[in-house]
């Protein structure tokens, strides 16, 4: 029988608690549309395509890193696939391909420069996001004369990467759920996630114990490239087209989705559980404000009070998980 001090030390407690509360505030106020299969689904969409980006950023993070190039890898990758597939007529294949490819080099990029240079990743990605962006927008300009490419992706691409089921619910959710699964495996049950935590909790230490921390750092770094590429190829399909601004968003929404979940800003400390209630949290406060009789205007007030509300929540389980189990053991020995 778990006590009391265990459940508090869960890091998902907190987002678990703040996810309920959003769900019954909008069920309340958003009314039956909110509650209905196509509300549901604004709110599951939003989050299948940020969740598929938040679980390496989530990861990253943990391991003591950031990535904000993600923002730039989206439309990058849209653009990939829509310039090569769509305005050369090259196979559907060769366009994810590359889109998926430019992910992983980018990634790698990443990895290599943070650990050559030393400069905080925040740093060296956020250079890459503002490279990454203009290289995408100087090249479709030049290959393509526009920056909006129009992409017929065929019928096999469009049912795996950019279809609604029932006509509301993206197939991107079955990707989420599948890479939820297998970042859960990695982080919980594999070396490899006990090496990302104990990253997060003392880099030197765990180089020092021989933990490959450099190939370590790389392989999640172009993890979420990857992530992000995917995200960027499928909306490109979904929507048959693809647009040089799109996917800044991701930048920021990624990290609130991820630290909502519990996970801390230093590193050492969060699960996928978490990270997937955050990412739930934020995209029905994100959608639901749209079902209420509310301002929209509001939304990104509420979301700032949410993620300030939600980093003070799991500070304060954190706190309590600390100060209880003492206790608990004092009393045992009485």
């Amino acid at each position: 029988m778990p006590s009391i001090g265990s459940l508090v030390r869960r890091p998902e407690v907190g987002s678990l608690i703040g996810m309920v509360a959003v769900l019954i505030f909008f069920s309340i106020f958003g009314g039956a549309n909110f509650l209905s299969a196509g509300g549901a689904a604004s709110w599951l969409n939003v989050a299948s395509e940020l969740g598929i980006i938040a679980l390496p950023i989530g990861l990253l993070m943990i391991a003591g890193y950031l990535d904000l190039s993600v923002g730039s890898m989206v439309p990058a990758s849209s653009m990939t696939i829509a310039i090569l597939s769509g305005h050369y007529d090259l196979p559907i294949i060769v366009g994810i391909l590359a889109a998926l490819g430019l992910g992983l080099a980018v990634g790698f990029i990443n990895g290599v420069l943070v650990i050559r240079t030393k400069v905080p990743s925040f740093v060296v990605t956020l250079a890459t996001l503002f490279a990454l962006a203009g290289l995408t927008l100087g090249l479709s300009v030049i290959l393509s004369g526009s920056t909006s490419v129009a992409l017929k992706s065929g019928p096999t691409a469009k049912l795996l990467f950019g279809d609604y089921l029932g006509g509301k619910f993206e197939v991107t959710l079955f990707w989420w759920i599948a890479a939820i699964l297998i970042v859960g495996f990695i982080l919980n049950f594999s070396r490899f996630g006990n090496w990302i935590l104990a990253m997060g909790g003392d880099a030197v230490s765990a180089r020092n114990a021989g933990i490959p921390t450099d190939r370590v750092t790389i392989a999640l770094f172009m993890s979420s490239g990857l992530c992000a590429s995917f995200v960027g190829m499928s909306q490109a399909i979904l929507y048959n087209s693809a647009q040089v601004a799109a996917g800044q968003s991701f930048i920021f929404n990624s990290i609130i989705a991820v630290v909502i979940g519990g996970v801390l800003l230093t590193g050492g400390y969060g699960s996928v559980v978490g990270i997937v209630l955050g990412t739930l949290t934020f995209a029905i406060v994100n959608q639901g404000i749209f079902y209420t009789g509310f301002d929209a205007n509001w939304a990104s007030l509420i979301i700032g009070v949410l993620l300030l509300a939600a980093v003070l929540m799991n500070n304060t389980f954190r706190t309590m998980a600390l100060t209880y189990a003492p206790r608990a053991k004092s009393r045992a020995r009485r």
